[in-house]
């Protein structure tokens, strides 16, 4: 018997092997189907037992789904709480990400600052809220800018730790090869960040659009935030859950396809060659 034959994987046509890498490939999505499934049957199951209004069934909350979207309502108020997220998350990257690194860069600095990021990381969401709008009014930028405030220490703290770990023979390379500013930060500091920022990005993500639901509820005339709190007064469970489950299937494709695939895209240096 020659090892050809002992051998199944090489005796295996490719047309086998390419089924084979198929089935390996859709076996994750087909976990998180069925598991899914399964939650949606067990929710029929309990709303069966439990028959309330305040209980609705999976099908109840579909029919919901569908006549807020063929109205237009859901796309409209998902498109400006989406608008919302993007603008404070971006703020909050930005400026959150720039002190951290100087934070984690000059220990005189970090020490003189760490009570003021205790202040704030432990200054709760709401009391932030409320102040912006007694401060700068029921518009866009005090929503906004709340809800940066909100995130920003949490981002520093992340990037602190991040710049605490930097490895200083590269910036003695880039000293010797005269890299420029751009230079510098391009080769040098964002790679060796990468893992900081992504923790930071993706926890920001998930912590940003519910403390945006609660900057909605508390002060704007749309969103879905907005449409939660309208169909609280009206004790419409149905609705609530619709908009509540809309917007996270939303977040979830922009972490599927978005984030993921931006996170290995700049994690692509680190995997050796097969």
């Amino acid at each position: 018997m020659t090892a050809l034959e002992t051998d199944g994987t090489r005796d295996a046509p490719p047309s086998m092997s390419g089924r084979r890498s198929l089935a390996t490939a859709l076996a994750p999505a087909l976990t998180v189907a069925v598991s899914l499934l399964g939650l949606c049957l067990l929710w029929n199951l309990a709303a069966g037992v439990w028959p309330s209004r305040a209980f609705p069934g999976p099908g109840q909350v579909w029919q919901v789904l569908l006549r807020e979207a063929a109205s237009g309502d859901l796309f409209y108020h998902l498109g400006v709480t989406l608008g919302r997220v993007a603008a404070a998350y971006i703020v909050a990257m930005i400026i959150g990400s720039v002190i951290g690194v100087l934070l984690g860069s000059y220990r005189r600095v970090d020490r003189f600052f760490n009570p003021w990021v205790i202040l704030f990381l432990n200054i709760p969401a709401l009391v932030v809220i409320v102040l912006g709008y007694i401060w700068f009014g029921l518009n866009e930028a005090a929503a906004i800018g709340a809800v940066a405030v909100n995130k920003i220490p949490n981002v520093v703290v992340t990037m602190r730790e991040g710049a605490r770990t930097l490895d200083p023979s590269y910036a003695e390379m880039a000293t010797v090869y005269r890299f420029g500013r751009l230079d510098r930060i391009r080769h040098i500091l964002l790679p060796q960040l990468q893992p900081y920022l992504a923790a930071a990005s993706r926890s920001g993500i998930a912590l940003i659009w519910k403390i945006v639901l609660v900057v909605e509820l508390l002060g704007r005339s749309n969103g879905v935030g907005f449409q939660i709190h309208l169909y609280f007064q009206l004790f419409d469970v149905a609705a609530i859950l619709a908009y509540t489950l809309a917007f996270v299937a939303v977040m979830l494709v922009i972490e599927l396809l978005l984030v993921q695939p931006v996170e290995r895209h700049a994690t692509r240096w680190r995997r050796r060659p097969a």
